[in-house]
């Protein structure tokens, strides 16, 4: 095969992930643009990376898994990040949704559980020249107090409620988006907005996520 072919080829997968996106519901220019300039295939690993622009989630390691990228593109187009925002992620994951949020955002603070995939995802962030995202190990229901703050919170896990430290970090007119529900079966993906006298809940889609889990993961 050519190197134009290879080319093509994936040009043609690009154009095929962006007509999923658009046809369910991803309108916002900033949002598609980001997540066309990214190989999604770069954050799956070995056998699944023929599957990478397909539009389904895929499994990682530490029994996660990244998420389908239509639900990266409306949870971040509904997280309406604006270019000086300063974005809080809880659960990195492959860390695909910290660099489509990079793209977007001043600054990313991306915190995850296990050792191992904030491991894998510094080296990829580093090797996609990516110096404005801050992978932290640790407990992602704590939030990171030291920097808040934030303009915006992106949760990737599910909660029974948007948990309390989380709400306390978001600033004053910020916006936070989390998927909430008791079950693995029936979740809402819920966008919070902070104001002056409380908070504004809007209830946006059903999803389908892993539980927040509290602790750090028993991964090297």
């Amino acid at each position: 095969m050519t190197d134009g072919e290879r080319s093509e080829t994936d040009a043609e997968r690009t154009m095929r992930l962006l007509f999923a996106l658009r046809s369910r519901g991803v309108t916002d220019a900033r949002v598609l643009t980001a997540m066309e300039k990214l190989d999604r295939g770069r954050f799956v690993r070995h056998y699944f990376q023929d599957r990478a622009y397909d539009d389904m989630p895929l499994p990682i390691a530490c029994g996660q898994t990244i998420s389908q990228p239509s639900i990266v593109g409306l949870m971040t187009q509904a997280l309406r990040v604006a270019p000086r925002d300063k974005v809080l992620e809880i659960g990195t994951g492959s860390g695909y949704q910290a660099a489509v949020l990079a793209q977007l955002a001043r600054r990313v603070y991306t915190v995850e559980r296990h050792a191992r995939l904030v491991r894998e995802a510094r080296e990829l962030f580093g090797a996609l020249d990516m110096p404005n995202i801050t992978a932290v190990l640790g407990d992602g229901s704590h939030g990171l107090p030291d920097q808040a703050p934030f303009d915006r919170i992106l949760v990737t896990a599910a909660a029974e409620d948007p948990p309390g430290p989380l709400l306390a970090q978001l600033k004053i007119g910020g916006i936070m988006v989390v998927p909430v529900g008791q079950s693995d079966t029936v979740q809402r993906l819920i966008r919070v907005t902070r104001s002056e006298s409380g908070y504004d809940y809007d209830e946006l889609r059903a999803v389908r996520f892993v539980p927040l889990v509290e602790g750090l993961g028993r991964d090297g």
